[in-house]
């Protein structure tokens, strides 16, 4: 099964314009027309508006982040600081407020931090809003949305107050069918293996029955989008089966948002089912968002939870992404921004690596290139890849998953705190992928890996065997880094936070070296479906390796 990927509509800043950009306008082929859309039906538009103090902020997150700071860990910031510190000026949101109010446009939400805007409005107001949009309803099987496939701009004198608008062209993609950067929770071949459990993360990566949350203030959370939902009779069958050597809890703390009705999904249930065994006993809580209007974004509106929540878990696992070149340089910037917020606030934020190894692009019909993804390559997140055991009947040493997402960022410049830990690794390992197919300077990722391989879930009440992806690892990852949590907070020891920078600091410290096997990659004459390898220390793959939790909690304790 693939991994859900979210997409979004965002606009692009050119020329005193804003004009859609890296995205085709034209309706996939599984969406149908199904009629016009009345002038006073509505539709919910986000406008992102231009924040303050940006270089500010990354300055700080740098300071509390990293170990060799005298800043480290000592304050991280209250959502009303960082609220105070990124709100748009007074100027930007004046000229949106009086443009969006010029058109009628008056039901409008914020968030604490303001720099957001969630408008209802009548199809009519937004295709007049957005010279050139033309709203029509499009229909895949029960599901309908509201979308315009034409080009629009918005006025010279609000363009520079705006870093996109979501809400207008993306048509959400289908689970089957998604990116191939992104493979999900796939079912392995190898029928005969026995299949990872709870027992078996905790045997392989060190954690005894001791080894639960126990203090109060402690929490995390998994995020589900697009039609993605867990049973809650799921997750306590899955528990009854399989978490008996431990303590743990079998119900979700909070849902936030609204579950929707249907089946339940694999991709769901693995996550909820994986970080609460491997976190155990720590409060987790469900974000989800099956969308209120057919015009909304989820990825979006969880962003805007978390701008608008001053309690949140601390740590966040999320199974979903994109293709780097799907999304424009404008739309992730700002998102990276969000994940900067949240890393100022102590919340360490998780990402799957996705499971196409390099992936592909197909420039032309004689040059390919590798195909990263977003928010994988966020400089500002922790991504997770995969590994498999050695011996599928053993709990043996780990190699490479070979769909394990990794490569090199075609965005986002190599952060200060990986440059040596990557350098190492091009200067170190030969031969490598001919440098047409990455950038040799961009954000490589993955940071770290975990079992990725022929996993057991419940869902719809019936044990499934042998699902598998990065979307398995992540949640595995953030459960152990939420134990960490819970003895850092019995100590009077804040989260941990944003962890790349000390993660690189360790140099693999508290963490199995993995160093065989590569991941998949084009299918062409020169690379011949071979991406990036395994070696000794880091490496774009499995980044510094899997957990060794005795060790890495040690580690991450002063």
């Amino acid at each position: 099964m693939r991994i859900a990927v979210f997409v979004l509509s965002f606009i692009w800043l050119v020329n005193g314009e804003l004009l859609e950009a890296d995205q085709d306008a034209s309706v996939p082929e599984d969406w149908i027309l199904v009629e016009g859309v009345e002038p006073l039906e509505e539709v919910e538009l986000t406008f992102a508006l231009k924040q303050q103090n940006v270089k500010q902020m990354e300055e700080l997150l740098k300071l509390v982040s990293d170990p060799d700071s005298h800043q480290y860990g000592r304050k991280h910031l209250s959502l009303e600081e960082v609220a105070a510190l990124v709100q748009p000026s007074q100027l930007t949101e004046k000229v949106v407020r009086n443009w969006l109010q010029s058109h009628g446009v008056k039901n409008c939400h914020t968030v604490v931090t303001r720099d957001f805007l969630q408008c209802v409005m009548t199809v009519q107001v937004a295709e007049a809003l957005l010279p050139g949009a033309k709203f029509h309803r499009y229909s895949r099987d029960s599901h309908t949305v509201l979308r315009s496939t034409s080009l629009y701009s918005i006025h010279k004198d609000v363009y520079q107050h705006l870093d996109f608008v979501g809400g207008v062209h993306r048509f959400p993609p289908k689970g089957k069918d998604i990116s191939k950067g992104w493979e999900g929770a796939r079912q392995s071949a190898l029928g005969y293996h026995l299949g990872v459990t709870p027992s078996v993360i905790r045997s392989r990566y060190n954690l005894t029955e001791k080894d639960v949350g126990t203090a109060t203030n402690n929490s995390q959370a998994v995020a589900q989008f697009l039609e993605q939902y867990y049973n809650p009779a799921d997750l306590a069958e899955f528990m009854s089966l399989f978490a008996g050597g431990f303590t743990h809890m079998s119900a979700v703390e909070r849902v936030v948002g609204t579950q929707g009705g249907g089946k339940a999904g694999i991709e769901a249930s693995l996550d909820v089912e994986y970080i609460m065994s491997s976190g155990a006993n720590i409060s987790t809580w469900v974000f989800t968002n099956p969308g209120r209007h057919e015009t909304q974004e989820p990825f979006l509106q969880w962003m805007l939870l978390l701008s608008n929540m001053s309690a949140v878990p601390w740590v966040h696992t999320i199974s979903y992404g994109d293709d780097e070149d799907s999304l424009s340089d404008a739309y992730m910037n700002r998102i990276n921004i969000e994940f900067m917020k949240a890393g100022l606030r102590g919340i360490s934020m998780l990402f799957a690596s996705g499971d196409s190894g390099a992936g592909c692009r197909h420039l032309t019909k004689e040059r390919n290139t590798f195909r990263p993804s977003f928010p994988a390559s966020s400089p500002y997140v922790t991504t997770v890849g995969g590994t498999s055991f050695k011996n599928p009947f053993k709990l043996t040493y780990e190699v490479t998953d070979y769909i394990s997402g990794g490569g090199f960022s075609n965005v986002f410049a190599m952060p200060d705190y990986q440059g040596g830990a990557v350098q190492a690794y091009l200067k170190n390992v030969q031969p490598l992928p001919p440098q047409t197919y990455f950038n040799i300077t961009g954000r490589a990722y993955p940071d770290l890996a975990a079992l990725s391989d022929n996993y057991w879930v419940v869902t719809n009440r019936v044990p499934v065997p042998w699902v598998s992806g990065t979307s398995a690892s992540t949640p595995v990852v953030g459960g152990m880094l939420s134990l960490i949590n819970d003895q850092r907070f019995l100590k009077g020891l804040p989260s941990l936070g944003f962890i790349n920078p000390r993660l690189y600091k360790l140099q693999g410290k508290g963490l199995y070296d993995v160093t065989e096997g590569c991941h998949l990659s084009c299918l062409d004459d020169k690379v011949e479906g071979k991406g990036f390898c395994a070696s000794p220390s880091w490496d774009p793959v499995t980044g510094w390796g899997t957990p060794n939790y005795p060790a890495l909690l040690k580690a991450l304790m002063d």
